[in-house]
């Protein structure tokens, strides 16, 4: 169980400044203050210095907040054997890709046991990362970048990514180049999404960038990205697994390297999310 001081910390951690955290706590600022300062002396270290008038963590304060957040989950979990009486309750978190086209038959098995309970979150990779750190998912499961300095993870799958245009396209069942591209509408997930940033990168690595192609759309709804591109309004990239869940699709390639990628599931540094793991992938 976190102590009144340790609470103040990740506090502090969570808004990075002591006049909001007083706030938050309904405490004074002096007493965020003494917190800070016993939890310093405790540890022999600074957690917290002012840079250009900006609170900012040191290296230690970082390693503090990833152990206590684990001990967070770790108690949650405690305490969600005590109040569910044998219930095993799992909260995770997918990336759209994963959450509507790739772990519908693992739900299922899980729900099919008479003893579980599931929330589950589908969001983009960045928000899924912000629900991780805040105690609120026990994992996630994405196709995303990720910082592993603050996260641990284990492989899922590797998923191939893959151009998609309407079945009459010229660009249906063959390799392209991204020059070639420039020309098309490029229709696009929202900023933060895995798909986007493995997208942009590839564009990086020709000097290019989505401000190039002749027009593009930015759509969060895979369904919607679907419809339009079988309209003919242009081209996306998704992880193939989608790409082949619609016959009225057709699927190319970039020319070059096979662009694979990882699903992978990830969870707080420290954290016990094995058993969890487990229940699920079992």
């Amino acid at each position: 169980m976190l102590d009144h001081r340790t609470e103040t910390f990740m506090t502090v951690c969570n808004v990075m400044n002591y006049r909001e955290a007083a706030e938050l706590l309904h405490i004074t600022q002096p007493a965020v203050t003494q917190h800070i300062q016993f939890l310093e002396k405790e540890y022999g270290c600074r957690f917290f210095l002012y840079e250009n008038r900006k609170l900012i963590k040191t290296p230690a304060a970082q390693m503090l907040e990833e152990h206590l957040r684990s001990a967070q989950q770790r108690e949650n979990f405690l305490r969600e054997k005590f109040k569910n009486n044998g219930l095993r309750e799992l909260r995770i978190g997918a990336t759209k890709t994963i959450g509507d086209y790739v772990i519908t038959d693992q739900i299922h098995k899980f729900l099919d046991q008479s003893d579980t309970s599931l929330t589950l979150i589908v969001d983009n990779t960045k928000h899924l990362l912000q629900l991780l750190e805040q105690n609120a998912l026990d994992y996630a499961i994405i196709e995303g970048y990720f910082d592993k300095n603050r996260f641990e993870s284990q492989l899922y799958r590797r998923e191939p990514f893959v151009g998609i245009c309407p079945k009459d396209h010229p660009f249906a069942g063959k390799e392209v180049s991204v020059e070639n591209l420039l020309s098309e509408t490029l229709i696009h997930r929202e900023k933060g999404s895995g798909t986007l940033a493995i997208l942009e990168d590839k564009l990086l690595e020709h000097n290019e960038s989505l401000e190039r192609f002749h027009r593009h759309i930015c759509i969060s709804s895979f369904k919607m990205i679907i419809d339009l591109i079988k309209s003919g309004y242009g081209i996306s990239f998704v992880y193939e697994v989608l790409a082949k869940s619609d016959p009225e699709l057709g699927i190319f390639t970039l020319k070059g390297e096979p662009l694979i990628r990882e699903f992978n599931i990830i969870y707080l540094k420290y954290a016990e999310v094995e058993e969890k793991i487990g229940w699920f992938l079992d």
